[in-house]
Order: C-alpha cells, then structure tokens, then sequence
C-alpha cells in the first residue's frame, strides 16, 4: 500500500526538496503541494493524505493551528524552534517535530520509520495489545534517535541514485547536492560508491581553470 503525502511549506523549492525526499521513500507518494493553510486544507480534503508535511510559517495562519484541525497524520517541519510552538504541536498530536535546516538524510529516515510504523499498526486489523501498540510507536520513533547516521545511509543513497536516474544530463557533485539540499563533499562520496559498484559511469570535464571535475551517468543495476 502506498500511502500518500501533502507537502506544505511557502518556498516552493524547499516544498519540492522534501518532495524529493518522500518520494525516495518506499510506500510513500506525494499528492500535492501547498504554499499555505488555506490551500492546505482544501487539498486535505480532496486528496485525503495519509501525512501532511506542515511548516508552521505559514502567509495566511501558523501551521501548528491547522495541524490541530486536520484528520490526518502531521509531521511539522519547520524552522520555528520556540517552545511554546513545540508544545502547541504536540498538543496538537504531531506525530514528530523537524527543525530546520537539519541533515539531509534526517527527514527521510523519519518518513520511512512512519511508514513502518503505519505497517505495523496496519498488520493488525482487530483491537491491539499493549505490546503492539508500543513497538508501533517505537517503530515511529526509531530514527529519532540519531540526526546524522554514521557511514552511507541507505535512504540518501537512494535519494542520490534517483536524482541521478532522473537527469537528462551528466551530473556533478555540486549539481546533486543543490537538488537534495546535502554538502557537495556527502553527494560525491555517494556518487564514487554508485561508480564503483557499477550503477554510473564517471567522466572528467575540465573548466577553464583545469581543474577537473566529475561527471556521471546513471547505468542502472
């Protein structure tokens, strides 16, 4: 079952970054995008989400106000950091609190958590237990617990082979790390490995200066 998100922020290239990153997510498509409440609200309604993605600075009402109303699953990603914001969200039954800006992979080990949260709560039709109900909220909360995963991340990755499959154009680091919103020194360490397993290709391309630098080409595989 996929399971489908609203993306709401102001900036409509920050909306179309976290859109990126859910749909780098197995389980998860986006199904619209709003700049405000209003617009918010109404795509609530029509296309019945099973996330919304809310930033609270919003034109028209603050995302925490809306977040109280909608009757659906609200992850806030925001820059608002006040603690009266965090309160009210909660109050609200936000489900996790993002602060901007945050590590690239952070927000999409969160979304694939909540998809495995909404599986394990989905594998159980009747009434649950207490033991069930408890390893669908830690489920929810695993990724929690670490902003910034040691190593290769499986979801940036995935995020990283994607952007590449997608371009029409041979692609360098500083091109993958703008459309993701990562350091150019993440997207060519994720580049090199895709390289080196053979799923791109790497060529040089030398600027005026001389300096070269990489190109590549997804393969497939």
């Amino acid at each position: 079952m996929t399971l489908g998100v609203l993306v709401v922020d102001d900036d409509f290239r920050v909306a179309e970054i976290h859109g990126r990153y859910v749909e780098g997510v197995g389980g998860l498509q986006v199904v619209g995008t709003a700049a405000n409440a209003t617009d918010a609200a109404a795509l609530v309604a029509t296309a019945d989400p099973a996330l919304v993605l809310l930033d609270n600075y919003l034109p028209d009402r603050p995302g925490v106000e809306l977040a109280g109303e909608l009757r659906c699953d609200v992850f806030m990603v925001t820059a608002d950091r006040s603690p009266a914001t965090v309160r009210a969200a909660l109050r609200a039954g936000v489900l996790n609190y993002v602060v901007k800006p945050f590590p690239a992979a952070l927000l999409a080990a969160r979304l694939a958590a909540y998809v495995r949260y909404r599986a394990a709560l989905d594998a159980h039709p009747g009434d649950l237990d207490q033991a069930t109900v408890d390893r669908a909220v830690a489920t929810l909360h695993q990724a929690d617990r670490a902003t910034a995963p040691k190593g290769q991340s499986p979801v940036t990755a995935r995020l990283v082979a994607q952007a590449l499959r997608a371009a029409d154009e041979p692609l360098a680091a500083a091109d993958v790390a703008l459309s993701l919103g990562i350091s150019r020194a993440t997207a060519q360490r994720y580049l090199a490995a895709l390289a080196d397993s053979g799923r791109a290709s790497m060529t040089m391309r030398y600027g005026t200066t001389g300096r070269p630098e990489h190109l590549y080409v997804w393969l497939g595989g």
